[in-house]
């Protein structure tokens, strides 16, 4: 089977989401994801990012980020509907809660609302946030049907929480709806900012690094690739978003056909 290949929002961090459709397709990605933020969209922006899914015929694979914390509001039930109304396939959420409870809590209160819409939420650790492990994640989801909870598997974080493709292997299929792909060598920064700097802007293309793709893919087979590359060196080194992101599919099909 012949796996989705889709372009992560976050490899153009700046982009407006319709910019992001049509950057996408211009440089020939079946699928992308987009970017939601709470104070830019609207209804317009709703009503745009689906004219140009449809224009284009790309798959919109994943809408985000939803991610509760402390006496900040989410916009969950938004993100939610907007992803509805895009026709994203998944909407990913993860946690700045200090409390497992707290965020399992929230969790079950959005699949509630994702469950009718026909949207698939998928939890996300992060070995930065309070929600930082694969076992964790599990935790918050086992309660939901899988047709509407699953996790997210970032490999660079799984490899960065201590998380191993073994763990991976022993889960239901079915939890996990996609990935998220890019590389990074093997030594692992140490401290929280380093952590953070590495996810956001030193991330390498995958199969440059050291991280055990081919592995991951093998215990998750067929199932969506998204390619989280956020870097620096990408952005500096491809300026204009859409030679950048030919680069990226060059390097990808290279190794997923």
């Amino acid at each position: 089977m012949t796996r989705l290949l889709s372009l992560a929002a976050g490899v153009h961090p700046t982009l407006p989401p319709a910019e992001m459709v049509t950057v996408a397709a211009q440089a020939d990605w079946p699928a992308c994801g987009v970017w939601f933020d709470a104070a830019t969209w609207t209804d317009a922006t709703t009503t745009e990012v689906r004219r140009r899914l449809d224009d284009t015929g790309l798959v919109a694979l994943d809408l985000e980020p939803i991610i509760p914390a402390p006496d900040t509001p989410d916009h969950g039930e938004r993100l939610l509907e907007a992803a509805a109304g895009i026709g994203a396939r998944f909407v990913l959420f993860t946690s700045r809660l200090p409390d497992l409870s707290a965020t399992a809590a929230r969790f079950a209160e959005l699949c509630s609302v994702a469950a009718p819409l026909g949207v698939h939420l998928v939890c996300e650790f992060l070995p930065i946030f309070p929600l930082r492990s694969l076992a964790m994640a599990a935790q918050v989801v086992e309660p939901h049907d899988p047709s509407v909870a699953g996790i997210l598997i970032d490999n660079l974080h799984l490899s960065r929480s201590g998380g191993t493709v073994a763990e991976v292997a022993t889960l239901n299929p079915a939890r996990l709806p996609y990935l998220q792909i890019a590389d990074a060598p093997a030594p692992a920064p140490t401290e929280p900012m380093a952590l953070l700097d590495e996810a956001i802007n030193g991330r390498l293309l995958p199969w440059e690094g050291a991280l055990p793709i081919d592995e991951l893919l093998a215990a998750v087979p067929h199932v969506p690739l998204s390619f989280e590359v956020r870097s620096r060196a990408l952005r500096d080194g491809f300026t204009d978003p859409v030679d950048r992101a030919r680069h990226l599919l060059s390097a990808v099909r290279r190794r997923t056909r």
